[in-house]
């Protein structure tokens, strides 16, 4: 690639990825410490050292906080990954080659600490829901720009199918406590829906 299609990431951009993950970090430490009802916006951004109108600028609410950590930059990435791959293989299988490539990002202590307190309560299951519901509309529209001339329904479909894989294989990775990289578990999963 050259650097107009891939262009380095300027200081503005990374100071600012910089303060998000300083929010997020600090975010999820008082989560920790003092519980996600009792942890408010002020006490998070005081403890970032940003104001809460800065706070507002990089996240909505709390639970972006939770979901910073749980799927980190996935959810950005997943689009221009997933539009590496070549269009001579199935979708289901470009996109087991995207969660594989993607699954670093979600490998972390933090992400496992954010996805428990996201269980925790009804409204935050439900704001963890409605990301994965749209990362699989992010993955359904970029196999549309990948096989242009396949009929959509048909790639919506694969698209679910493999978010529904990569959502199995996440969860019996944290069941397991991580007992293997998570490559391993979406490996299986993808191989059990070849089963199917």
């Amino acid at each position: 690639m050259n650097d107009l299609e891939n262009p380095p990431i300027g200081l503005r951009e990374r100071k600012r990825q910089l303060t998000l993950e300083r929010i997020a970090e600090t975010g999820l430490k008082l989560f920790i410490e003092n519980g996600y009802e009792a942890t408010t916006l002020d006490a998070i951004a005081a403890a970032s050292g940003i104001s809460r109108r800065t706070f507002f600028y990089y996240l909505k609410s709390k639970e972006d906080v939770l979901l910073a950590h749980e799927s980190g930059d996935a959810p950005r990435a997943l689009r221009p990954t997933f539009l590496e791959q070549s269009p001579d293989q199935r979708p289901i299988e470009a996109a087991r080659k995207t969660f594989l490539t993607l699954a670093s990002k979600y490998q972390s202590k933090e992400s496992l600490l954010a996805d428990q307190i996201l269980r925790s309560t009804e409204t935050l299951r439900l704001r963890k829901e409605a990301l994965l519901v749209r990362m699989e509309e992010v993955l359904a529209e970029a196999m549309y720009d990948l096989w242009p001339n396949e009929r959509r329904p048909a790639l919506r479909l694969a698209a679910m199918m493999a978010m529904g894989a990569f959502r199995f294989a996440k969860e019996n990775w944290r069941q397991e406590n991580a007992a293997h990289p998570l490559t391993h578990y979406i490996d299986d999963a993808f191989d059990l829906l070849d089963q199917l």
